[in-house]
């Protein structure tokens, strides 16, 4: 995941050089007399990893532009503060004064996502970054038993 301005432009320039090589690494495949499909088949983990880095770049795109996923699950929540620090142009830094922690203290909860957080610290983080969640609840489809449904919470910002 993308967490700074310094990470996007770096995951930028490694699209482009990852790009490169490609084009190049097919142009070797080919010209070593492998048919179309065995260049494809051999080109997959490459391409696979520059899907995986263009997502992480459209999210970080989508979220500086203040549109944000909907989250299905308040286990995606840490994915949520992290977006909305990046929407509000703070650094890691600033969040934690805000919040009068130490940087490591946000460093760390961003790369495990703020696994484990509870209700109490993520309405901390959120107020500290002016924001507030809106629910909606949606019960799940009738695939189950009526009384295994369980409703969810889509959460949005407001």
């Amino acid at each position: 995941m993308i967490r700074s301005e310094a990470e996007y432009q770096e995951a930028l320039r490694r699209l482009e050089q990852d790009r490169a090589v490609a084009a190049a690494q097919r142009d070797a495949l080919a010209s070593s007399g492998l048919t179309a499909a065995e260049v494809e088949h051999a080109m997959e983990p490459l391409r696979s990893f520059q899907a995986q880095l263009e997502e992480e770049v459209a999210w970080y795109e989508e979220v500086r532009r203040r549109n944000f996923p909907a989250i299905r699950r308040l286990t995606q929540i840490g994915r949520l503060i992290i977006a909305l620090r990046i929407a509000n142009g703070l650094t890691q830094r600033e969040l934690a004064a805000r919040l009068g922690v130490s940087e490591a203290v946000v460093s760390r909860d961003e790369r495990n996502e703020y696994h484990g957080i509870t209700v109490e610290r993520a309405q901390r983080i959120l107020d500290a970054l002016g924001a507030s969640v809106v629910t909606h609840v949606e019960e799940d489809g009738p695939a189950q038993p009526p009384a295994l449904l369980t409703p969810t919470r889509e959460l949005a910002i407001a």
